[in-house]
């Protein structure tokens, strides 16, 4: 399986089969976008909090998965400042980095009192930098709720990036470090029951 996954990474999805949602680019594996709209339907969360932009395909995606459940919103931050983003009435943009203060009190703002929260953190893959975003965004999802890591398949977990390919430590390491010292989280394995994942390991349940 491992040896697929590198072979579906490198040779098809990072050259050639990207996923687009109503015509925006979605950068997401689609078994991993199946599992995400089982998730949306399951909890039907009031926030979605979304790092790493992009082109917007992930957001749009979030948005009208929201529609179907009918309730809940997206807030998607990135660095930088795009131009022609989807928009939906259910998206709201932030520009700036995901762990600067400014952003992270908006989102503590729009996320207090509420009753569902989920966070998924795909920006920079650094080690360094996913586990400050782990530190910050872990305290925002709501008991039931999940805290999704993505790319933890990177640093050969079990694949390597032409990309990135110097980045070394990442996601992965930074969710291991993080559930060691963590007994509120624990990794939901029901969500990669379709083998090909880009989160291995990166579905954290909060369960307490």
């Amino acid at each position: 399986m491992k040896a697929f996954h590198r072979l579906y990474f490198n040779d098809v999805f990072d050259k050639q089969l990207r996923v687009n949602w109503l015509g925006v680019e979605v950068i997401k594996y689609p078994t991993d976008l199946v599992v995400y709209q089982e998730i949306i339907h399951e909890i039907r969360p009031d926030l979605i909090v979304e790092t790493g932009t992009h082109h917007g395909g992930s957001a749009m995606f979030f948005a009208s998965i929201l529609d179907l459940v009918g309730r809940g919103e997206v807030i998607s931050i990135d660095v930088n400042s795009r131009n022609n983003l989807p928009h939906h009435p259910r998206i709201t943009y932030l520009v700036g980095s995901s762990t600067s203060d400014d952003v992270v009190a908006e989102v503590a703002g729009r996320a207090e009192g509420l009753e569902t929260v989920l966070v998924t953190l795909d920006s920079s893959h650094t080690k360094q930098h996913v586990a400050q975003e782990i530190d910050i965004y872990h305290r925002f999802v709501t008991k039931g709720s999940y805290l999704i890591v993505e790319d933890t398949k990177l640093n050969g977990h079990p694949v390597f990036t032409r990309y990135e390919p110097d980045v070394g430590e990442g996601p992965m390491e930074a969710v291991m470090e993080f559930l060691a010292k963590d007994r509120t989280f624990q990794v939901d394995r029901s969500r990669e029951r379709f083998f090909l994942t880009s989160n291995p390991s990166g579905f954290l349940l909060k369960i307490a």
